[in-house]
């Protein structure tokens, strides 16, 4: 090799050779690059032996990635009372009702319909022969025309009028009717007996059903 190409190569690697003495900042890694001299390039964080060609590269080093800030702490959640749903159903208390009979007979029923009946429908007729002599006009009735009679022309349903009575006043008459039938008990005959008792356990069930047991 002559002297004239070997002090090229000399003054091109020399300032390669002095920046690479500087050591590398704190947070910078040194990579040495080396040409060799068939040409292969080589990445090392030393510096190249024996390579036709060096550069140094001065690299930001890797940093960890600063850290995150704390979640903000969460305060428990706050406990759920279960409650207990329950569903009262209240039956409402059962009815009485006080029916009056066309003649003016009073009497209780749990019904408000009233016994039914049917009455005959009265008016003018002609009167058969060998028959009794004519009705007397009812009250209000105009007299029937001669030769005629009042006669039965047809029947209609009625029914007594009732009306439903406060239940303080439906208590008092169970509790009558409760101790009517013990009175009853003791002079009765033993086929009426077992009737009695089951009226009375009837009774008695819906007093404290509807009367709180009075």
């Amino acid at each position: 090799m002559s002297a004239r190409p070997f002090l090229i190569a000399c003054l091109t690697l020399l300032p390669v050779a002095l920046s690479a003495t500087e050591p590398p900042a704190t947070d910078s890694v040194r990579i040495y690059r080396c040409v060799g001299t068939n040409g292969a390039v080589a990445l090392q964080d030393a510096p190249c032996d024996g390579a036709r060609q060096q550069q140094v590269l001065d690299m930001q080093r890797p940093q960890d990635p600063p850290p995150r800030p704390a979640a903000p702490v969460q305060p428990p959640p706050a406990a759920v009372i279960e409650r207990e749903v329950r569903v009262v159903t209240v039956q409402p208390p059962q009815p009485m009702y006080e029916c009056v009979t066309a003649e003016g007979e009073r009497y209780t029923s749990d019904s408000n319909e009233g016994n039914p009946r049917w009455v005959p429908i009265w008016g003018f007729g002609r009167r058969p022969h060998g028959g009794h002599g004519p009705r007397p006009p009812a009250p209000g009735q105009h007299p029937h025309p001669p030769g005629s009679a009042i006669v039965p022309i047809g029947s209609t349903l009625v029914r007594d009028s009732c009306h439903a009575l406060p239940q303080q006043e439906v208590c008092a008459r169970l509790n009558d009717r409760r101790w009517e039938l013990i009175r009853r008990y003791n002079s009765a005959l033993q086929s009426e007996r077992q009737q009695l008792v089951r009226e009375q356990r009837g009774i008695e069930a819906r007093l404290d059903q509807d009367c709180g047991g009075a």
